[in-house]
């Protein structure tokens, strides 16, 4: 991992595999969060095999292995669209069985791992729209890096480091010339098709999210600091919300 707080740089090359997942979301803690992930994070062993014994089956080793190591993070979990604390993991009937994992702050959207994708260490997530399940990502470990980036993003304690706007056609130049996207695959929001694919974008110190393809589609913005996010607003001029 960088020494800088770069996302696109700590993933360049695209998250290769659950290691390297876990690999980031310990440098995304340490350094954009300001604080290490500590043993107290995560859940024990003991605590995830009894979950497993009351569900009836073991969990995907990438599901296990992201509880394990910062499933009690709240900073980074439990902001927007909060993780479930491994007790409330439940199966959801549809689509022959759904293991939900997350949902929407205000019950609008769920996310979850196909039952009959159970047995696979690293199993595709699937995202309830207004409409339909679809998929959201084809591995759980990329769900840990998305859900640790949107969640820091939207969780910001301090409200100088987060802001939003509709980006104008006249800084989407802008944005692709300041800021490099990062090699996270594209994936649905769930509240709209006008809203997707989310694609991700950063600089030192520096994130943006920008939801959907069209002018005016919305961003939304995290500095490491306060200063970093003034630069973020001179970068990218548009009606910010803050």
């Amino acid at each position: 991992m960088p020494d800088g707080p770069d996302v696109s740089v700590a993933l360049r090359g695209g998250v290769r595999t659950r290691a390297h997942a876990l690999d980031f979301v310990r440098w995304f803690a340490d350094t954009w969060m300001g604080r290490p992930l500590e043993p107290e994070d995560g859940l024990g062993e003991d605590e995830l095999d009894s979950v497993e014994a009351e569900l009836g089956f073991e969990l995907p080793a990438a599901l296990r292995e992201g509880y394990a190591l910062f499933g009690r993070r709240p900073d980074m979990t439990r902001q927007q669209d909060p993780l479930l604390p491994a007790t409330a993991l439940h199966v959801d009937d549809a689509m022959g069985g759904l293991l939900v994992f997350r949902h929407e702050n205000q019950g609008c959207a769920l996310w979850a791992i196909p039952l009959a994708e159970i047995g696979q260490d690293d199993p595709p997530v699937l995202v309830e729209s207004r409409d339909a399940w679809i998929p959201f990502l084809d591995r759980m470990s990329l769900a840990w890096v998305e859900l640790a980036l949107s969640e820091s993003l939207f969780g910001a304690d301090d409200h100088r480091l987060y802001d939003a706007c509709e980006l104008p056609d006249a800084s989407l130049l802008r944005l692709h010339e300041r800021y490099a996207r990062v090699e996270l695959p594209d994936h649905p929001m769930w509240a709209s098709g006008d809203d997707s694919p989310v694609r991700w974008y950063a600089a030192p110190g520096r994130l943006v999210r920008r939801d959907g393809p069209y002018d005016h589609s919305w961003i939304h913005v995290r500095g490491r600091t306060a200063a970093d996010l003034d630069t973020v607003r001179r970068d990218l001029p548009g009606p910010w919300v803050r």
